[in-house]
């Protein structure tokens, strides 16, 4: 599922638009960036958890030319299932 067919089932779900659909999702993702951003987590109790993990600088190998190289500290967004969510697709 594409984020469009993703809107279009969000509005026939809560019986809505599909610009409202829309505007609510482009705010849940406005809210989630904003909050990783500042290094919040946002939890949302039974279907999971958003947050940023730290990866430490780290030396790794080109595979095209074999040299060594050092590859920087970073940050990445993660997310992690609640109980409820993994339960549902058993």
């Amino acid at each position: 599922m594409n984020k469009t067919e993703l809107i279009e089932k969000i509005a026939s779900e809560a019986n809505g638009s599909k610009s409202e659909a829309q505007r609510y999702f482009d705010a849940f993702q406005d809210v989630i960036t904003s909050a990783l951003k500042k290094d919040e987590d946002v939890q949302i109790t039974g279907f999971g958890k958003f947050y940023v993990q730290k990866r430490a600088a780290r030396e790794g190998v080109n595979p095209q030319t074999q040299k060594k190289m050092k590859i920087p500290a970073s940050k990445v967004p993660k997310f992690t299932a609640g109980n409820a969510l993994k339960d549902s697709i058993k």
